[in-house]
């Protein structure tokens, strides 16, 4: 701490010493807590940098695969390159793109039915941006290069491996995806940089007065968003960059055909004859209390040449939208499948707000092409819409509904034509993942749309298969008119296999993604028929030295009779009737009731990575740990947080007991830790129960009152909860937080409510008080970690305060 006499000392200097400068005298100061980036033992650092298996995306015809490598972690001078907040956005301003936190290398193309492999082409220069792009027909993937100062567009011939650059445009990914196949797999839609637009705003200009806003009467309880606009200033920047150029580009031959003007495009989609383009363009006013997607705003149809044929909806900034309701007027744009160019839409009759009163939450709206008649109604659906499922049979579809008071959905099996003769198809909680039927498979037809995969009356779903037991994931197939289910496939015992895709236009041959407790992922060709299966990739375990580390799923209760579950992971040093030092992580997440909090969704057969900053790697230091440990805070939707405190520590207590029961953990060297919100519950099981030594608390939000419009699925605001508001806060608390808490937090989080202000208080609010704390603070990082070296420091960290304060202890200081 800076005293009297060190002011002094630093005066009397400079009046002796003028020429020397006083900041330099005193920088030394600010910077006495800046300390070099620390690194685990050397076997843990070595399994972080292993390089992951790659991404792998199935082609549109199903007769191939894309492997793409990439790597998570790069240097802390990749998240340096300078980057803008501009309306919700991270930018690169040299590259004219969003901010790249991950590096793309080499991509390779395994042809799996004609046992073909063969490398794309990399540019010499440039670092690819992301993930290419199956062209609709698989023969080709386009993909965006990072080059010195712009972004450029290319393609590869995905069976022969030769790629080139498409053009020498560069183009545009801040609103949106910067490119788009068309269905003849020729063209692509691109969003272009506008040619000729001169020097960028300056990023740091004088300011010319100060920021004003003002408010009378208008009702704005918009979450704490963070990288908004702040200035004028910010509003030119963001105009500059954000600008693109649509265009259609042919792929073969380089033709381009320019559509509409350069302007702020954040969504255009072809109609499936691709004769019109819905296009969404945003527009001033602009906001600085909501991103961009809430900035005023029309969508158009346009016709192929660029043409505006109507205007469908307009907006003004969209800053008044109900806690948990939707925008009122046209939302959820979509053209109808098996149909040449009919629009479809959503418009809320409640006011978009989930609290008023109504017979009907929305209307479904329609137009037809060539778009100048009046929108005629579908049908209304009694609770807030959520999506269709479309099926082969033209104009027949599922519609889902989500009632908010019951956290319930329900699916209506019918004919768009007769709206008010539907069958319920599905009708369960949202939580209940026994009985979810799982994704429903859809396939692409010639013409390009995509419907649910049907045989007849027989549609198929890929269901996560959770049991009491754990997942086991199969493939069903339902029959529309009956509801019988028939499983076609189901995950072997001792091993997680799940479905991917069928192979071509086949229903007898499935690609799955197979893995065991001590075998990779991996994908293979299965036979539904004949069992008969060939592996098609060949991954390899990136810390085979760890297989050793025994994984149980295992069940207990909370006092209250509440269902508990998490997954254990035991060192392979682990001997039975060792009491080991035992670390739990977890999240806690919200029910309506017991029966669906206590269901079981892990598995304990799925193979163990050892990735980035897991808290698995605890295990490796002799530890048992508790992975994904259930904290459900079950209750009425509206005021289940007014026992958050009681049932996040009764929950802690029953895994810790559970475990002591079993002889297997030393329940005075039980640490817990959590990120975001699990960070929330962490600061408050320390604050309310002395249950742990230790907490490790990352990325997290501890004051209430600085997301006063909700948090998590709190419905209330804080003027109408203050007392529950206050009471789950862990600053509020502060001074009962009397065992020692590892504080990190990215110094560049982004995340509506967990701003890093958020952790630099409690980490004040707790040293006035005389606790024990450690505030690590990342440079460059947002919510989560990316950088090597932040990975690494930040397991170092954990792993120092665990040996540091692993051991509970007594009032009077001493250990128990």
């Amino acid at each position: 701490m800076r005293t009297k006499t060190h002011f002094l000392r630093l005066s009397a200097l400079h009046s002796v010493l003028p020429g020397i400068c006083l900041a330099f005298l005193i920088a030394p100061y600010y910077l006495f807590a800046q300390t070099t980036y620390k690194q685990p033992s050397a076997d843990v650092t070595a399994i972080v940098l292993a390089p992951p298996t790659p991404s792998v995306s199935i082609s549109p015809v199903r007769d191939a695969m894309m492997l793409t490598d990439y790597n998570p972690n790069p240097g802390i001078a990749t998240l340096a390159q300078p980057f803008l907040k501009l309306a919700g956005i991270r930018l690169n301003p040299e590259l004219n793109s969003r901010q790249r936190i991950t590096e793309f290398t080499n991509v390779t193309i395994e042809r799996f039915l004609e046992g073909k492999t063969l490398k794309i082409e990399m540019p010499v220069r440039g670092q690819l941006a992301g993930m290419p792009l199956w062209s609709p027909d698989g023969n080709r993937i386009a993909f965006a290069v990072d080059a010195d100062d712009h972004v450029q567009l290319w393609t590869a011939d995905t069976r022969t491996g030769k790629s080139a650059r498409l053009g020498n445009f560069a183009v545009n990914d801040v609103l949106g995806a910067p490119f788009q196949w068309l269905e003849d797999s020729e063209r692509l839609l691109v969003r272009m940089i506008p040619a000729g637009r001169g020097a960028a705003p300056d990023a740091s200009p004088l300011p010319t007065g100060p920021v004003i806003e003002e408010t009378a009467g208008k009702i704005s309880q918009v979450m704490t968003y963070q990288d908004l606009l702040r200035n004028e200033n910010d509003e030119k920047l963001f105009e500059y960059y954000a600008a693109s150029q649509l265009a259609t580009v042919h792929a073969g031959t380089g033709k381009i055909q320019m559509l509409g003007a350069p302007a702020l495009y954040t969504g255009a989609s072809w109609s499936p004859d691709e004769n019109y383009l819905l296009v969404t363009t945003l527009r001033r006013p602009f906001s600085y209390r909501v991103g961009y997607s809430n900035f005023s705003r029309k969508t158009e149809i346009w016709d192929k040449n660029g043409k505006v044929v109507r205007t469908v909806a307009e907006f003004p900034v969209t800053d008044e939208i109900p806690r948990q309701g939707v925008v009122t007027g046209p939302r959820q744009f979509e053209w109808q499948v098996l149909h040449d160019a009919r629009l479809l839409w959503v418009e809320a009759l409640d006011g978009g707000d989930p609290k008023r009163k109504a017979d009907f939450r929305d209307k479904l709206m329609a137009l037809d092409a060539p778009f100048t008649a009046q929108p005629k109604e579908i049908l209304k659906t009694k609770f807030r819409f959520s999506g269709f499922d479309w099926l082969a049979a033209k104009d027949h579809v599922l519609l889902s509904e989500y009632d908010r008071d019951r956290r319930w959905a329900t699916t209506y099996r019918l004919d768009l034509n007769t709206p008010l003769v539907k069958d319920t198809f599905f009708d369960l909680s949202i939580n209940d993942d026994y009985n979810d039927p799982g994704q429903p498979v859809y396939e692409r037809l010639p013409n390009g749309d995509y419907v649910l995969a049907q045989d007849g009356d027989w549609i198929y779903f890929d269901s996560d298969g959770a049991s009491a037991d754990g997942k086991f994931p199969r493939l069903d197939r339902m029959n529309l008119k009956t509801r019988q289910k028939e499983v076609l496939y189901q995950c072997p015992p001792n091993a997680f296999e799940e479905f991917i895709a069928f192979v071509g236009t086949e229903r007898s041959r499935v690609i799955n993604r197979y893995q065991s407790k001590k075998e990779v992922p991996n994908f293979a060709l299965v036979n539904l028929k004949t069992k008969e299966r060939r592996v098609l990739t060949n991954f390899k375990d990136a810390a085979p030295q760890l297989t050793g580390i025994e994984k149980r799923l295992v069940k207990y209760t909370r006092k209250d009779g509440v269902p508990l579950s998490g997954t254990l992971y035991l060192p392979p040093s682990y001997k039975p009737g060792e009491r080991l030092p035992l670390f739990i992580w977890a999240y806690p997440l919200e029910y309506s009731d017991a029966s669906t909090a206590g269901q079981v969704r892990g598995s304990d057969n799925t193979f163990t990575f050892y990735r980035n900053d897991s808290p698995l790697f605890f295990a490796t230091q002799g530890y048992a740990v508790l992975m994904d440990a259930t904290i459900p805070i079950v209750g009425d939707p509206e005021t289940m947080n007014n026992t958050f405190v009681e049932q996040a520590t009764s929950s802690g207590r029953a895994a810790i007991d559970y475990l002591d029961s079993l002889g297997i953990v030393d329940r005075d060297r039980v640490g817990v830790g959590g990120h975001s919100y699990g960070a929330f519950m962490t600061a408050n099981l320390l604050a309310h129960s002395d249950d742990y030594a230790y907490g490790i608390a990352r990325s997290g939000a501890y004051n209430r009152t600085l997301t006063p419009f909700g948090f998590q699925s709190e419905r209330r605001s804080f003027w109408e909860a203050k007392e529950i508001y206050l009471n789950v806060s862990p600053f509020t608390h502060a001074n009962k937080i009397n065992e020692p808490i590892l504080l990190i937090h990215g110094e560049a989080d982004n995340n509506p409510g967990t701003h890093t202000m958020q952790t630099e208080r409690l980490f004040q609010a707790i040293k006035g008080n005389g606790g024990t704390a450690r505030l690590v603070l990342l440079p460059h990082e947002s919510h989560g970690y990316r950088a090597r070296e932040s990975v690494l420091h930040v397991l170092a960290e954990m792993f120092d305060w665990a040996a540091r304060y692993g051991t509970r202890k007594d009032k009077d200081g001493t250990g128990r």
